[in-house]
């Protein structure tokens, strides 16, 4: 893997692989390059978890992270994204990962860029390390994927996370239904039906909910009259009609008391910070990956010294 855009252009063999590699980091597994190597984080929108997560992956691996800061850099000056990136490149850095509020942002790098990319993010497309993450975090829980039933539930349309999710469980075996207000759900997408939410949250293995993404919202939405939450969220009622054994996931950041209840965030079938927990071991993994993949990039040592790992 030399980079990483999108989820699709991974195969179930690949995806595997990532999987079975991050849960050695999360057992005590590590992997440094022997040769000193820069990476650089370009965060062209508000990022905690993503941004954080992927820090802490570089330098458990020992990389060296420049600082990219986009609301002091020359982009300000109107300097474009391509000429960001092949100023960083220039300068000797080996990998970057980019989070950019367009869609398919990286279509204008490919092919003149030689150093990997790794997509932390574009507008309403694609998410995929979010995705392997919530795959981790199911096959951690539930062995496998096929036979599954798992529904995503809220602002589907502006959701990379439930596009990325959906393209890669189906894939995987497993049924993907989608729930939330009908007008945010897309039915022409080819990766899931849509379920009514009382339904769904009664006969699935995971829900999978959504943040509304009022920031993307061009239109005006009746669902900002505080019934969002009795509408279309999990509410307690609802988690009690949950399946014995179903699970709970949120890409995060959450509002609470709007797609969840607030008492529900950390309940015990909660996997919202598994989630996050998972997200530094599936980048450690994505990284690995694309440097060992990059020109030079086989110098590099493999230990099993057992890290103290953040729970």
């Amino acid at each position: 893997m030399k980079k990483l855009f999108t989820m699709n252009e991974l195969t179930v063999t690949e995806i595997e692989g990532i999987l079975d590699e991050a849960e050695g980091f999360a057992n005590g597994s590590c992997w440094n390059p022997k040769l000193q190597t820069m990476v650089a984080n370009l965060f062209f929108e508000p990022s905690t978890r993503t941004k954080s997560s992927f820090e802490m992956a570089e330098r458990k691996l020992g990389l060296d992270v420049i600082p990219f800061d986009a609301g002091t850099s020359s982009v300000l000056k109107g300097e474009t994204l391509y000429d960001t990136v092949k100023t960083l490149e220039a300068i000797g850095v080996k990998a970057l990962i980019i989070r950019h509020e367009q869609d398919n942002y990286f279509e204008e790098l490919k092919g003149k860029v030689k150093i990997p990319i790794i997509n932390a993010g574009d507008g309403c497309g694609n998410h995929p390390t979010q995705s392997l993450l919530d795959l981790l975090t199911i096959k951690q829980e539930f062995n496998s994927f096929k036979g599954l039933k798992i529904a995503i539930i809220g602002d589907v349309r502006h959701s990379r996370v439930a596009k990325s999710n959906a393209e890669a469980l189906t894939r995987l075996g497993a049924e993907v239904v989608f729930s939330g207000p009908p007008e945010w759900f897309d039915r022409d997408n080819g990766l899931g039906r849509y379920q009514d939410i009382d339904e769904a949250m009664v006969t699935s293995d995971v829900v999978m909910l959504l943040r509304i993404q009022h920031e993307r919202h061009s239109e005006n939405y009746d669902h900002a009259n505080g019934d969002y939450l009795e509408r279309f969220g999990l509410t307690k009622k609802r988690e009690k009609n949950m399946k014995q054994g179903a699970i709970i996931m949120h890409p995060a950041p959450i509002n609470r008391g709007v797609e969840i209840d607030s008492d529900l965030v950390e309940c015990s079938r909660s996997r919202i910070f598994k989630q996050m927990e998972n997200g530094v071991f599936i980048r450690m993994a994505v990284l690995k990956n694309v440097l060992e993949q990059s020109e030079g990039g086989m110098n590099h040592e493999n230990c099993h010294k057992k890290w103290s790992i953040a729970r």
